[in-house]
């Protein structure tokens, strides 16, 4: 089976000069834990996940504690946090494709990318449990 038969093609992304304010908003108000980050052409540049978001912003935003300094973090930008070195794959590709980049890299999302390299999907491992089979008599 194809990627293109699992992959979410919903896609949210921002821009590499996008500050990290933005992208906090964006994680506060969805329920998924990758951004993929595109440059004018809505081409790949890159993906920004909760977690690196939460590693740059100090952890006294939005707590009494705030000062300016913790909240001047929230003016960083995505191309600071990114992680630039992104693993995709093409639509047509299989989903044992996708299950070798998992298991072989330290990775939880894979964007799918036209010949181009557009975004046009995403895959994360819980698309890939989701698309198993489930035994008779298991919910």
């Amino acid at each position: 089976m194809e990627v293109r038969a699992i992959m979410t093609t919903r896609l949210v992304s921002v821009g590499m000069d996008d500050r990290l304010e933005v992208v906090k908003q964006i994680f506060d108000s969805v329920n998924f834990h990758h951004l993929l980050v595109v440059d004018d052409r809505k081409k790949l540049s890159g993906i920004v996940s909760d977690r690196d978001l939460l590693k740059a912003l100090s952890p006294y935003i939005g707590s009494a504690a705030e000062t300016a300094r913790d909240a001047a973090t929230l003016n960083k930008r995505v191309h600071q946090i990114m992680s630039r070195q992104v693993l995709t794959l093409r639509p047509q590709d299989s989903i044992a494709d996708a299950v070798r980049l998992f298991l072989e890299n330290r990775i939880s999302c894979i964007p799918i990318v036209d010949d181009g390299f557009k975004a046009v999907g995403i895959v994360s491992w819980r698309d890939i449990l989701k698309s198993l089979p489930l035994a008779p008599g298991t919910h």
